[in-house]
């Protein structure tokens, strides 16, 4: 007896464990998210946005970064499904979390929000290098803007800017337009070129300028204008996603916003709007891809077979879905491609699609033997990627599978006769002729 409650005690304490897990291809539908604060007030101060993931079924787990329990992973299994760092100042993680811990996170396919400020310690700033972005090395600079400034109570404070910089991508920030500014106060950061998967969500103005406001500027600043990344997204080729903000106040309770220059005064800023769709993108309720149900025969045959023959008519099939949070649903593009693979693409061919999530073409077999691939790779701004292949062997024709006479070849068969037909007329002649 004692025995099999200690059985049952390791199964309830791992089967959580093992449910949590993730998977690409069927999304946590109660996903579990580590906050790491610098601060408990923050929960108060930026309360919009966590009531907003709340209220989107994510379970929330506050702790301050320094909390000497925090682990990401326990009998080697995460417990959470996303990071979100809202602790710019922290030095050094409590617990068994650190630099490499992070990296680990998103290198296992989860997710990770990142907000800096001008305090962002040297641990922040090594993430934010390792996910593909650069702060500003002056650690006292900030983002500074004399013409999109938002307006405020504090006489020349030209470091509250208001922003409508957004990225035209309506899988990020949703297909609604964000009205309103976003008001930033932070800091700035500059994408590293190197780095094909780093992506701006929010730009800085041409006007805006990288410097510490504190002090006169002796030389001119050496990150102005559009460069200036206020915040940026990554995706991973393993579809992690990652979200970068030089502001933490960005995710803050604002309120109202008037833009410098400007008449329209809005009672609601446009950070609620910005941050909800953000973090439904980063933590995949959108953008999120599967293909399945991949398939391919003969014409006429419904069978998959173990290889084709040169000159075959094929149909492929695929199905693709979108995650939107709560359900899958049919995907609908037109630009998705098969290719008939060996070395280089032998046939490229754009599927067709039957607007529910079916995709198909058809093409006959080239005349080359060998090991082929069905190939779909498909990147597409804000989506996650879909990179599928389906190796199939093509033989020749058998020594019986050819035609009897060619029709081709009429002309040669042709002259053979008349070859013999002249030789033995000839011999005709040259014998009995005197």
């Amino acid at each position: 007896m004692a025995k099999q409650l200690i059985i049952l005690t390791i199964i309830t304490t791992l089967l959580p464990l093992l449910c949590n897990s993730f998977n690409p291809l069927n999304p946590n539908t109660n996903p579990k998210i580590l906050v790491l604060l610098d601060d408990f007030l923050i929960k108060s101060s930026h309360s919009i946005f966590f009531n907003s993931l709340q209220s989107r079924g994510f379970k929330l787990d506050f702790k301050l970064a320094d909390d000497n329990q925090i682990t990401l992973q326990r009998y080697g299994n995460y417990l959470y499904d996303g990071l979100i760092l809202f602790s710019p100042s922290i030095k050094q993680f409590g617990g068994s979390l650190n630099l490499a811990g992070v990296l680990e996170f998103v290198d296992s396919g989860r997710d990770l929000i990142i907000a800096a400020d001008s305090t962002a310690s040297d641990l922040i700033r090594d993430i934010a290098t390792e996910c593909g972005v650069e702060f500003d090395e002056d650690a006292e600079a900030m983002v500074i803007d004399h013409t999109s400034y938002a307006v405020s109570d504090v006489e020349g404070d030209h470091t509250l800017i208001a922003s409508d910089g957004f990225i035209q991508s309506d899988v990020i920030l949703g297909s609604k337009k964000i009205e309103a500014p976003v008001l930033f106060k932070g800091i700035g950061h500059t994408l590293n070129p190197a780095n094909s998967l780093v992506v701006k969500v929010l730009s800085a103005s041409p006007s805006a300028y990288s410097a510490n406001p504190r002090t006169e500027l002796p030389n001119p600043p050496s990150v102005t204008g559009s460069a200036i990344s206020l915040v940026s997204v990554v995706q991973a080729r393993n579809n992690a996603r990652i979200a970068i903000s030089g502001s933490l106040d960005l995710f803050s309770n604002r309120s109202g916003v008037q833009k410098a220059g400007s008449s329209n005064k809005h009672g609601k800023s446009g950070n609620e709007q910005f941050v909800t769709e953000l973090s439904k993108w980063v933590f995949h309720e959108k953008g999120h891809l599967k293909a399945v149900n991949v398939r391919h025969h003969k014409v006429g045959d419904g069978t998959e077979p173990a290889m084709y023959r040169i000159k075959d008519d094929l149909e492929y099939f695929i199905e693709i879905y979108e995650w939107t949070g709560k359900s899958w649903e049919p995907y609908v593009a037109n630009d998705v491609q098969v290719q008939f693979y060996m070395m280089s693409p032998y046939v490229l061919k754009n599927l067709l699609t039957d607007q529910k999530g079916l995709y198909f073409t058809s093409f006959k077999v080239p005349d080359v033997y060998g090991v082929f691939q069905f190939k779909v790779e498909y990147q597409r701004l804000g989506y996650t990627s879909l990179s599928l292949s389906k190796q199939i062997p093509v033989r020749p024709f058998r020594h019986n599978e050819y035609e009897r006479f060619l029709p081709a070849a009429f002309p040669y068969y042709g002259a053979s006769f008349s070859t013999m037909a002249g030789f033995f007329v000839f011999t005709f002649v040259y014998l009995y002729n005197k």
